[in-house]
């Protein structure tokens, strides 16, 4: 059976919708009213003859087989874009250095501390790209990347950068409507925000049992594809997130949100690694990336032993 193509801006309407999982910020994203978004979702639901998305109360959810086709429609748009902007921009490719990154991390990390490599190396081109995979760097038009895991991946130069922690952070209005909870079996009584994309990252029970306590059953909660996400959900006093180090320096700083236990330290099996193609560490650009990123890297360690020690 032929598998009929729908249009670039349906897929675009359903990556957008599967990040925000809400047809009207997808709209306001892409520019376009929120009945023309939940047309293209029918669209492709019709066209394809599966559902995409379950509602859950005023929430989206994606179904299993959206959990399936939304990765490779992402990544279908992130290198058609490369591609297009590589033929048009005419960039020179001695002075420019592709990124590959998890979402959320150059979201939450990595963009707001890009104009120190700005000012410091402002003839060098950034070019980032997001994405939940394990990218081949021999195929793929990449020269860098950070990634989240083990630091045990082939044929790649890899480094730490950071090592992480994993804490319970919510704003600090939920604490006032909640309660400062006295010991962690208190947070059970919060709403407590869910990720479920990634069988690697730690979860609600692995903190608690670090906390001392063994959890059987964790509450019922919203589930978010991204942290970013369910931090931003943790801003707007939505709940409690489980959140990396990394991922909240910049936030607890501002007081946005509240690291709920300092006290307890649940180190993460995971860190951040700076990764590339082995014998490629030590060209220029990217050993002067290299460089850049290991002194923020430090200033965040040094920033997260003030704000979260116990």
């Amino acid at each position: 059976m032929a598998v009929r193509i729908p249009s670039i801006s349906a897929l675009r309407a359903l990556e957008a919708s599967a990040r925000h999982l809400n047809f009207t910020l997808a709209a306001e994203e892409l520019h376009v009213t929120q009945s023309a978004v939940s047309h293209q979702i029918r669209h492709l639901e019709e066209l394809w003859g599966v559902q995409l998305f379950k509602r859950r109360g005023r929430s989206l959810i994606l179904t299993e087989e959206g959990h399936e086709v939304v990765p490779v429609i992402r990544d279908f748009i992130r290198k058609l874009t490369a591609t297009i902007e590589g033929i048009t921009s005419g960039y020179n490719t001695e002075n420019t250095l592709k990124v590959t990154l998890l979402e959320s991390f150059a979201f939450k990390w990595f963009v707001p501390r890009l104009g120190h490599f700005n000012s410091e190396c402002p003839d060098v081109n950034i070019w980032i790209s997001t994405t939940d995979d394990l990218i081949d760097f021999a195929t793929e038009d990449a020269d860098v990347g950070i990634r989240l895991g083990y630091g045990n991946w082939e044929n790649l130069y890899q480094e730490m950068l950071l090592q992480e922690y994993v804490m319970p952070v919510c704003s600090p209005r939920l604490i006032e409507k909640y309660g400062k909870p006295e010991e962690p079996h208190d947070l059970l009584r919060y709403p407590l925000l869910r990720r479920y994309t990634s069988d690697i990252l730690q979860r609600w029970k692995d903190w608690f049992s670090d906390a001392g306590i063994e959890i059987t059953t964790i509450p019922e909660g919203t589930h978010f594809p991204q942290t970013s996400l369910a931090l931003q959900a943790a801003i707007d006093d939505q709940g409690v997130a489980l959140a990396r180090s990394a991922h909240v320096l910049d936030d607890v700083k501002a007081g946005r949100l509240v690291n709920m236990f300092p006290d307890v330290r649940s180190k993460s099996e995971l860190a951040y690694y700076i990764v590339c193609l082995s014998g490629q560490e030590n060209l220029p650009v990217i050993s002067s990336f290299r460089s850049w990123l290991q002194r923020e890297a430090e200033k965040s360690r040094i920033e997260f032993n003030k704000l979260f020690a116990g």
